[in-house]
């Protein structure tokens, strides 16, 4: 659905007010920054990289001087960027990758294809793990996030249309090493390659939200669904207040 594209990463270091331009220019869609809980010049940048075509400048970058230089830290190829990187908070050593194959060409959304998977990094990205356990064999589009409340509990989001192990929401209570589904609900994954994205209650492991058209709640760990209202129907990023969940940002 895009039509245009970033060119890089940019730093402020007084609130917003100015900022610098940081580099990876080559990325062009950058999904996510993740940035150390007590380390600020530890960071960590997904890029879904370019949407027409291969490029080499897709996967994981990381800096540990505060952006003035980066490393590539994950990469599977030149067609597999990453859609959504999730941090474990309580122990940032630990973190978790939704890598995803895909291209728009005008006349097609090709979403999925033999890059396209989820993995685990536990020693700040020099190496990595594909989890596989209960997850569908063939993956679109998707997000990634490890619970604040309970860093054991690891919430996937994942398109996935093979004939026997559809998509839909899946659940891990030991790290990742095993999923299992908590939801087909379709309302989850529709559009998926618009949206698909799960954010976690930083205090309760069972409250989760989906955003969607429309978007979605859950006080169960994902079994049943309520809409949010209140706002527009398109729903895409939530901001939660770690130490204040009902403080919000959508």
């Amino acid at each position: 659905v895009m039509t245009s594209y970033g060119d890089g990463v940019y730093k402020s270091t007084d609130a917003g007010r100015t900022w610098k331009k940081m580099g990876l220019e080559l990325t062009r869609h950058i999904s996510g920054i993740s940035v150390h809980p007590s380390n600020p010049d530890i960071v960590y940048v997904a890029a879904q990289g370019a949407l027409h075509g291969p490029s080499a400048e897709r996967g994981i970058y990381k800096s540990t001087d505060g952006g003035s230089t980066w490393g590539k830290i994950l990469f599977v190829d030149d067609n597999t960027g990453c859609s959504e990187l999730s941090m474990d908070m309580k122990n940032p050593r630990i973190l978790y990758a939704a890598m995803w194959d895909h291209r728009r060409l005008p006349w097609e959304v090709r979403s999925g294809g033999h890059g396209s998977g989820l993995y685990k990094s536990v020693d700040e990205g020099k190496t990595w793990t594909k989890l596989t356990k209960g997850l569908p064999e063939k993956m679109g589009k998707m997000s990634i996030a490890v619970s604040r409340a309970n860093p054991d509990k690891v919430f996937a989001l994942v398109e996935s249309d093979t004939h026997k192990e559809l998509g839909g929401l899946f659940v891990s209570n030991d790290a990742g090493a095993s999923f299992s589904i908590a939801s087909k609900d379709h309302r989850l994954t529709q559009r998926a390659w618009y949206y698909i994205e799960v954010f976690l209650d930083p205090k309760d492991e069972n409250t989760l939200f989906v955003f969607n058209s429309p978007g979605l709640i859950s006080k169960d760990g994902g079994r049943t669904w309520s809409n949010i209202r209140g706002t527009h129907g398109d729903y895409h990023h939530l901001w939660i207040n770690p130490d204040n969940p009902k403080n919000m940002v959508v």
